[in-house]
């Protein structure tokens, strides 16, 4: 359809991916833009940035949880409104049916990450709660009543079920005209051998109940699109990370809070551990500051976050501009190819060339911060899984002490074990911008540098050390410089060299992916391109379909 003077409502307007819709839609001219967030602060911000861009449109911001009551309500109200059978007079009580029918859109945009909204709920802890409440004797003493409510709220399918009856109830009686839903594949375009999981599993619980709200919510808008007499449907489903809304230098933050360095001094491992020790380090008036890439709803990441996650045959990336383009060409009636809809397995946007070129671009513009402040931007455990930071450290530590992959090489285990070891301990601000961000160092001592809080064991509690506990926290997220795990770095590096070794002498064919070019040793150890190799080749975690 023509866009022109009509009405438009983008929900999660105020998202990078929302904000990239407005600024593409503004080209069009249509009448007004309704930007919807779940806080008006973050639509309000989203006007004022848009405004200058708008011209004859109107920016008009407003907010509100697309998923919950229109007054609020008490927990037993909010589950019932999910799991009751919903009536004419239900459908006036919900937010996004009063949204739709107040404005009467004749565009919507959902640019709501609704699979990640709905499967992070937490149903699985919530369950092993109950059930060890009826392990104990709960239905003769009775259940908690707080951990039943919790677990009912949790419920995936009624919530997206229930979301979807309402916003095809409210298109319809809003007279609503084309729908375009921005979806997810929950992993980035990768499969079950994704790396990248807040959890011991791989792939965690979690990240599957994403992907499976994220392919539920497909079939059910494939659905509404076959229903007579309702808006046209469509779904753009990104199948790569998307990036990204800013680069820059200052403090990096966790659940909107700084991360403030800390000092620690090597102590003896013990025999219980503990996630939370304030003796542990010492807290400074410092923020840990680094140069980051903004990924919207997604987070920041450091330069090696982004350059291994965004590498060959990982995540890679597209950009929100693309998206958005896609989006309002289908809107506008064009076929790009892109609608899942219609192509529910072939249609995914993936990697692009434009984000290819750009992503070189950002490297540099990160590796130039990086130089006029003075720091290396690593990791910051934001991106995930702790293991993904450990690696990044052990080969930032290696880049440190090294001056190339030859260099480790032709090194022993033992020698490279004594170099990195005396490094934390003589280089201290080293060490202690790994273990600010909640990474512990195990030494070849035996002893271990550690922040107040670590990551990995979440949530300990005097455990006991155990040789089994402790390997595998060293290996989920611990940086390891103990002369084992140097000696599996020096056959890496060894790896790595026997693969360029092996490419035929004078190919310059697009053949090979990683060749002389790639690993250049002039470049010096470069830890997001290793930690991509070592996902590829040791982990399983590559992609092959783009």
């Amino acid at each position: 359809m023509n866009v022109e003077n009509r009405k438009i409502l983008v929900l999660g307007g105020g998202g990078m991916v929302g904000l990239a819709m407005c600024r593409e839609l503004f080209e069009r001219r249509p009448r007004e833009i309704r930007i919807h967030s779940l806080t008006l602060a973050e639509s309000e911000e989203a006007c004022r940035e848009l405004a200058p861009l708008a011209g004859t449109t109107t920016l008009i911001p407003s907010a509100g949880d697309i998923f919950g009551l229109l007054h609020g309500g008490t927990q037993r109200e909010k589950i019932r409104s999910q799991l009751n059978r919903l009536t004419g007079d239900d459908l006036q009580g919900f937010v996004l049916y009063d949204l739709l029918v107040s404005y009467r859109p004749d565009v919507v945009i959902d640019a709501v990450n609704t699979a990640t909204g709905i499967a992070y709920r937490d149903i699985f802890s919530s369950a092993e709660k109950v059930l060890a409440q009826l392990d104990g004797g709960g239905l003769a003493g009775g259940l908690a009543e707080e951990e039943v409510e919790i677990l009912l709220e949790s419920l995936y399918m009624p919530r997206l079920i229930r979301h979807i009856q309402i916003m095809y109830n409210g298109m319809l009686d809003a007279g609503t005209r084309v729908y375009l839903k921005v979806g997810t594949t929950g992993t980035g375009g990768m499969g079950l051998n994704v790396p990248y999981t807040h959890s011991e599993e791989k792939p965690s619980r979690t990240l599957l109940s994403k992907t499976a709200m994220a392919g539920a919510h497909s079939m059910l808008l494939f659905l509404m699109a076959r229903t007579p007499g309702g808006p046209v449907v469509k779904e753009i489903k990104p199948a790569a990370a998307i990036a990204w809304k800013r680069i820059g230098y200052g403090p990096i933050h966790r659940k909107r809070q700084p991360i403030h360095l800390m000092s620690a001094e090597p102590r003896p491992l013990g025999s219980t551990f503990s996630s939370e020790d304030p003796g542990a380090a010492q807290v400074r008036d410092e923020t840990f500051d680094n140069v980051f890439i903004d990924t919207g709803e997604n987070g920041v990441f450091s330069l090696e976050e982004f350059a291994g996650i965004t590498s060959c045959e990982q995540m890679e990336f597209v950009t929100p501009e693309e998206i958005a383009r896609y989006a309002v060409f289908e809107i506008e009636g064009g076929n790009t190819g892109y609608d899942i809809v219609n192509a529910l397995d072939s249609a995914v946007l993936g990697p692009t060339y434009r984000a290819g070129l750009l992503r070189h671009w950002a490297i540099e513009k990160m590796t130039e911060l990086e130089r006029e402040h003075g720091v290396r931007s690593v990791a910051f455990e934001l991106l995930g899984p702790p293991k993904n930071s450990k690696l990044l450290f052990e080969a930032h530590l290696l880049r440190a002490a090294y001056p190339t992959m030859g260099a480790v090489r032709e090194s022993t285990p033992e020698q490279v074990c004594v170099r990195l070891n005396s490094l934390v301990r003589e280089q201290p601000e080293e060490a202690n911008r790994i273990v600010s961000i909640g990474m512990p160092i195990l030494l070849e001592s035996g002893e271990i540098l550690r922040g107040q809080t670590v990551l990995v064991p979440p949530d300990a509690r005097d455990e006991e050390v155990t040789p089994e506990k402790l390997e595998r926290w060293v290996r989920d997220g611990w940086v390891d410089l103990r002369l084992a795990n140097c000696a599996k770095w020096v056959d890496r590096f060894r790896r790595i060299h026997e693969e360029v070794k092996s490419l035929p002498e004078g190919d310059t064919s697009s053949r090979y992916l990683r060749d002389r070019h790639f690993w250049s040793e002039a470049q010096g150890i470069q830890p997001g391109k290793i930690v991509a190799w070592i996902h590829s080749t040791e982990d399983g975690g590559w992609r092959w379909k783009r």
